[in-house]
């Protein structure tokens, strides 16, 4: 099972404002970034609740028929996902892949900010593709949280794209 990350932040390491809003990132249509060859990829995408019901105030649902895991302990109506192949899971990290790797399900997309916290911290996460917008936004949901120890990474490339956005690829070393 591979877990990876593809995610956009301000240059100083915000995936959302405070209020969850993300309007600082490019719009969709512009040069081409490599996500929908990633998408092309996973099985299926694993998201917290405070990120799929921002997802649902974008319009469309954008994740097509591709496998959508919404995680909360609470009930979660997942019926304004029109057109999705929506569930919900509750447990651990360690214990959501493992269900989804019986299902399965052999390459994850961990999207949310306390999502990918929590994966990270328990050694779930496997590769990271981080693209950093040129803007700096203060304040905001970090991409990373404290974390129990160091988690060393092994760079696998950086790309620089005309927009001035830059996007580095790494992979969890161990």
């Amino acid at each position: 099972m591979t877990a990876s990350v593809f995610v956009g932040t301000s240059l100083d390491g915000f995936i959302a404002r405070p209020n969850g809003d993300f309007d600082f990132l490019p719009e969709g249509g512009g040069e081409p970034h490599g996500y929908e060859e990633f998408m092309a990829g996973v099985d299926a995408l694993v998201i917290g609740r405070k990120t799929f019901e921002k997802v649902l105030t974008l319009g469309a649902w954008p994740y097509c028929d591709k496998r959508v895991v919404v995680l909360s302990s609470r009930p979660v109506d997942l019926s304004a996902a029109v057109g999705g192949v929506v569930e919900q899971m509750a447990g651990t990290p360690a214990e959501i892949v493992a269900q989804l790797a019986d299902s399965g399900a052999h390459h994850l997309y961990i999207d949310g900010g306390i999502t990918i916290q929590e994966f990270l911290r328990t050694g779930l996460i496997q590769r990271l593709i981080i693209t950093r917008v040129p803007v700096l936004i203060g304040e905001g949901i970090p991409l990373f949280g404290t974390l129990p120890h160091d988690i060393r990474l092994r760079h696998v490339a950086t790309r620089q794209y005309q927009s001035g956005l830059v996007q580095s690829e790494y992979e969890v070393a161990g």
